[in-house]
């Protein structure tokens, strides 16, 4: 988990050291993968990772990015802990159901009387397959004495005699596995992945968050699931990023961020005074501009934002679109980015811009997480899982350092183009099924749909991009999956990002940006609308109604447009070859037809 190019750290805190630790995870998985309230598989135990309250951080491994904080509401972003005997996150076991593998006794693990991994008759303990998840993010052991005694209304009450569960054999289906009682109760675990049964059964949710420590249970009035411990359904992250732009990338702004929140209440002559013996002023700074830069970003925090949660995302963009458009001047020095016009003009009139990304930084935090259904715009709050017991004054992040491509759309042509009926027609399959999706979520939250924000330029540019990358991935020097696509497609906004999502020094090598030179990028942009004309899953893929999950594909698949789910914004769906080279009955209806 220690980072490349980064030196120990000394601990921050004097606490003794702690004990071994259980297992290793790097830290962009902290974020992405075993974040707060995610189950991880370390050697033969199963652990959940505990709340932020019980993680130790490393106070000098603090990083900042103030618009993405100002969204969120918190005062300070730490990277997540590197391997240490001072610093880690909390883990407990989970679940706490575990088998042996020799007597095929089913119960808590502490019940068990072996050590480690062994029950007192010799055999091998292994977690519970499986447990169950509400929409809400409660998360429980699978109630198995209830399961073994349906039929019997009292059963869970009467009898406590030891439960087993044995693997048949005979087939790979649930009705292999049998939950037997001491009592002669037994059934199989067919059926346990119906909700319907689990409602027959009177099975409810408890409103568990084994996560929080000390954390009392909730009413909670969703239905339950049943979910395999490994499953991807366990837990859906989610994180917020936003790019390091002017002001806050410049020279004296990044110097500051260390010493930002010391310095936010402190008087003009303390912070002149403690920039000078932090060495600052050797930097080329001066302290009239440590005073402005500290003063600048205070009255930014005290402003705040109006914005919705679910319009955070749009206000950072907007943003983001504005510096990539306009670039950044050669007079300014910037630490965390630079963005230029490529030379020459666009390599077709469909594009109007083309700008070289050569630095920038980009930071993602992990706000909270989902189980059973990933995060849409219809979700009520009570979806989003509490990653403390009370309100967190920080949250984890990383940062990916890189490089890329900006290219922006001609707005006349798209314009133009978004009033064809053919168009309108065709986008409006996706968008209709998108709708769809957002009004099953919200009813089954109890709340109003929000309307869908899909667009035909955004089903447009996202494709667009998603062609990009794998063509790249054939010239760049880097693969599908160290690219990752952001998309500027709300109101007026028509551009994409495409740019390294590595979170070390290998994301600034040249590849990507390299991409941005006119002959260069005439060759694979023509050659990446070639390849999309033509798929070996055709006539299917071209004249399918709908596809991918939740019907939100029209003519993509794995063979000519998805790619790794880590560089795709919107999991691999909204993608439409379509509409970039055209259809069978409207050829030249597509964007770019005709080339």
């Amino acid at each position: 988990m220690r980072m490349p190019g980064r030196r120990p750290q000394r601990p921050t805190r004097s606490a003794p050291a702690r004990k071994p630790p259980i297992g290793k995870a790097r830290r962009a998985q902290m974020i992405t993968t075993y974040g707060v309230g995610s189950m991880i598989a370390i050697d033969d135990a199963s652990y959940i990772v505990l709340g932020l309250d019980s993680w130790r951080i490393n106070d000098r491994e603090e990083t900042s990015e103030p618009r993405l904080q100002r969204a969120l509401r918190v005062d300070k972003l730490y990277l997540p802990p590197a391997e240490s005997d001072y610093h880690g996150a909390g883990l407990k076991r989970f679940p706490e159901m575990y088998t042996c593998m020799s007597c095929h006794l089913l119960q808590p693990y502490g019940r068990f009387g072996g050590r480690g991994s062994k029950c007192a008759c010799g055999g091998s303990l292994i977690p519970s397959r499986f447990v169950l998840a509400c929409d809400d993010g409660h998360l429980e052991d699978f109630p198995y004495r209830k399961w073994a005694h349906r039929g019997t209304p009292d059963g869970v009450v009467s009898c406590m005699q030891d439960l087993k569960m044995v693997t048949t054999g005979r087939t790979a289906s649930l009705r292999s596995i049998q939950i037997e009682c001491g009592c002669g109760r037994k059934a199989s675990m067919e059926g346990a992945f119906r909700r319907s049964e689990l409602r027959r059964l009177g099975i409810r949710c408890t409103g568990a968050r084994p996560w929080l420590r000390d954390a009392a249970k909730v009413d909670c009035a969703r239905p339950p699931r049943t979910l395999q411990r490994g499953s991807s359904a366990a837990w859906f992250g989610m994180v917020r990023s936003s790019l390091a732009i002017p002001p806050w990338s410049d020279k004296v702004q990044t110097a500051i961020d260390r010493y930002y929140t010391m310095w936010r209440t402190s008087t003009d002559e303390v912070i002149a005074q403690q920039a000078e013996a932090a060495g600052l002023l050797r930097k080329g700074i001066t302290t009239e501009q440590v005073v402005a830069a500290v003063r600048k970003r205070a009255r930014f925090e005290e402003e705040g934002t109006t914005a919705e949660p679910g319009d955070l995302d749009a206000e950072l963009r907007a943003e983001e679109y504005e510096q990539l458009c306009s670039g950044t001047s050669g007079d300014e020095e910037y630490e965390d980015f630079e963005c230029q016009p490529a030379a020459g003009v666009p390599p077709m009139p469909q594009i109007g811009q083309v700008m070289k990304v050569t630095r920038l930084r980009e930071v993602r935090v992990l706000q909270s997480f989902t189980r059973v259904e990933p995060p849409s715009a219809a979700d009520t709050a009570t979806r989003h899982a509490a990653l403390t017991l009370g309100d967190p004054d920080w949250l984890p992040a990383m940062e990916v350092i890189g490089e890329g491509v900006f290219l922006r759309i001609s707005e006349q042509m798209l314009r133009e183009w978004e009033q064809r009926k053919a168009v309108i027609d065709r986008a409006g399959l996706l968008m209709a099924n998108h709708d769809a999706l957002l009004r099953r979520r919200a009813e089954a939250a109890g709340r109003p749909a929000p309307p869908s924000r899909l667009t035909a330029r955004a089903i447009l540019l996202h494709t667009l991009a998603h062609v990009l990358i794998n063509e790249w991935s054939l010239d760049s020097g880097y693969s599908a999956s160290a690219m990752r696509e952001r998309l500027y497609t709300d109101g007026e906004m028509a551009g994409l990002l495409i740019y390294t999502a590595t979170s070390d020094s290998a994301g600034s090598l040249g590849g990507i940006v390299r991409q941005a030179d006119p002959d260069r990028l005439t060759r694979t942009l023509r050659s990446a609308l070639r390849r999309a004309e033509w798929c070996s899953a055709d006539p299917l893929c071209m004249e399918s109604e709908t596809g991918g999950a939740d019907s939100l594909n029209l003519a993509a698949c794995h063979v000519c447009s998805l790619m790794p789910e880590t560089s795709c914004e919107h999991n691999n769906t909204l993608l439409d070859r379509g509409l970039l080279i055209g259809w069978p009955t409207h050829p030249g209806d597509g964007f770019f037809s005709g080339l």
